[in-house]
C-alpha cells in the first residue's frame, strides 16, 4: 500500500469512528429525561461535557474532509499556506493538518 493509499485508509478509518462517536453522543443527549431535580442537574452538567465533545468531533469531521478532498485534488501534504511539502513526522501526528510546522505556528 502506497503512503498516500495508507494515509487516506487512516482519515477514512478515523472519520468512521468520530461519525459513529457523535452518533452515541447524540444518543446519550437525546436519552435524558429525568425527572429527580438533583438527577436532572447532573444529567445536563455532562451533556455539557457531551456537548463539547461533539462540537470538538465536529471539527475534526471537517479537517478530514478538507484533507480528503486535498488526497482527491493531489494537493495532500502540501502546505496550503506556502506550498511546501509538510513532513512525515507531522502527517503522522496529524494526518489532517494543512500547514506545515512552520505556517501552523
Amino acid at each position: 500500500m502506497t503512503d498516500l493509499a495508507r494515509r487516506k485508509q487512516q482519515l477514512l478509518d478515523r472519520l468512521a469512528d468520530l461519525e459513529e462517536r457523535l452518533h452515541e453522543i447524540e444518543d446519550e443527549l437525546d436519552s435524558h429525561q429525568s425527572k429527580d431535580w438533583e438527577e436532572l442537574a447532573t444529567e445536563r452538567e455532562d451533556d455539557e461535557v457531551l456537548e463539547q465533545m461533539g462540537v470538538s468531533g465536529q471539527a475534526e469531521i471537517r479537517q478530514i474532509k478538507a484533507a480528503l478532498a486535498r488526497i482527491e485534488a493531489g494537493e495532500y501534504g502540501l502546505c496550503t499556506k506556502c506550498d511546501e511539502a509538510i513532513s512525515e513526522e507531522r502527517l503522522d501526528l496529524l494526518p489532517f493538518t494543512p500547514f506545515c510546522r512552520r505556517c501552523a505556528v
